[in-house]
């Protein structure tokens, strides 16, 4: 078992700004576009977290060049990237990052050579099928079977044509084949049959931030997608803050009944965080936008909310937490792959929140938490970062809430316990 943390109770209404480091969905994104450019790139308020270093690893062990600055106080750095021909031999550990798993096999498939994937033991029950037959139905040699570890066996070329996948269980199915699909050489079409694809706002992201760097992408319908072969054209970017990563920071005020202020939110994003405004909003929250900053505030008591999360699933643990301290039942649908996430998270947030007298149950595609006088536990994460800030909202309400290895939380918010202890104690907070 990993050591504990003593989830802080707020004994006041909390009220506090709070600056969120970049997005990790962002970053991620924007390296891999970066190393296959044509040129060089500099991110800027990029991520610091174990997620984006990760990537940095992967694509600096294929050839890439890329300095990084040092990390500011509120947790972003500068990444300057210089591409260069992807060559192997290399070792990939993907660590139970879904974006360096998925996106960098594709980029692996244009290397020469040997470029193996492993990661940590949680990484290796992820579904990883539906990036591999792609790359297998393409003409790419993989060696291994459909989940970590496996070797990517490149040539330096990828022909392209066309897949047909299922990318119902994770829409990054769809952003890994279509970050590198210019670069092959007759370009690739996707199309997708099956149950609908969640978190379409992530596609949505991978298809904006492909225009910047001059790549069109044809989407004659909601399942297809096509690019051509065309060239990358190096791009200089800023990164904004992670929108989903405020959740919790958000979800303070709330419980508490203070108000909370997040800088920098954007005015018009593709991140799937931005539905907290009407998320929240449904559940008794006065939401308000100057254009620079976001503020959530909250007066009265907490409604549950029935809500389709399919795009929005990683919000998902958030919600949840607000959930079981509210006054009224909430249902979350649309979420069924949110079980094959970091961990089965349906299942992990049901136990949780039952381990600590609360009343949820597993439903088909989602959760159905009814309202409960919740008490003193221990709340297991099991290396999931969200289930971990999901223990520390619950926290604030809940005198005696242990959470289990709150440390996962480096994924993709460093320093998070400091963030949020300085948080309750009124200190300053990045």
């Amino acid at each position: 078992m990993q050591p504990s943390w003593a989830a802080p109770r707020a004994l006041a209404p909390l009220r506090a700004t709070v600056r969120i480091p970049g997005s990790k969905s962002a970053t991620n994104r924007a390296l891999i576009l970066a190393a296959l450019s044509e040129g060089p790139s500099t991110i800027h308020q990029a991520l610091d977290a174990r997620d984006t270093r990760l990537m940095v690893a992967a694509l600096t062990g294929l050839g890439t060049e890329i300095s990084v600055s040092e990390p500011t106080t509120v947790g972003n750095i500068d990444i300057q990237v210089r591409p260069t021909p992807f060559t192997g031999p290399a070792t990939i550990h993907v660590g139970l990052a879904g974006t360096v798993m998925r996106f960098v096999p594709p980029v692996a498939a244009l290397a020469t050579g040997e470029i193996s994937f492993d990661g940590d033991e949680g990484a290796r029950v992820r579904p990883m099928a539906t990036t591999l037959n792609s790359l297998r139905s393409l003409g790419v040699s993989v060696i291994g079977e459909n989940t970590l570890p496996f070797t990517v066996c490149g040539i330096g070329a990828v022909t392209g044509g066309e897949v047909i996948i299922d990318a119902s269980a994770s829409s990054q199915f769809v952003s890994a084949l279509l970050l590198t699909a210019a670069r092959f050489d007759e370009g690739l079409t996707i199309r997708h049959e099956g149950p609908p694809v969640p978190s379409q706002p992530h596609i949505n992201m991978t298809i904006q931030m492909l225009a910047e760097h001059g790549v069109h992408v044809d989407t004659p319908d909601a399942s297809t997608w096509h690019i051509a072969h065309q060239r990358i054209a190096p791009f200089d970017r800023i990164i904004e803050p992670d929108l989903s990563n405020a959740a919790p920071f958000l979800a303070a005020a709330m419980v508490t009944g203070g108000e909370v202020t997040i800088p920098d939110w954007p005015v018009h994003t593709t991140q799937a965080g931005d539905s907290l405004r009407d998320l929240l909003a449904a559940m008794g929250a006065v939401i308000s936008h100057d254009g620079q900053a976001l503020s959530v505030a909250m007066h009265g008591e907490i409604r549950g909310i029935d809500a389709d999360l399919r795009d929005v699933g990683e919000l998902t643990p958030t919600l949840a937490a607000i959930a079981a301290l509210a006054t009224t039942q909430s249902r979350f649908r649309g979420i069924a792959h949110l079980r094959g996430h970091e961990t089965d998270r349906l299942a992990a947030l049901v136990h949780e929140i039952r381990n600590l007298g609360g009343d949820a149950t597993e439903t088909e595609d989602g959760i159905h938490i009814r309202p409960g006088v919740l008490h003193a536990g221990h709340f297991k994460t099991y290396n999931d970062h969200r289930m971990a800030t999901a223990g520390a909202v619950i926290g604030l309400r809940v005198s005696g809430v242990e959470v289990e290895n709150i440390d996962t939380t480096e994924k993709t918010l460093p320093g998070f316990a400091a963030r949020w202890e300085a948080l309750v104690s009124g200190s300053p907070t990045p």
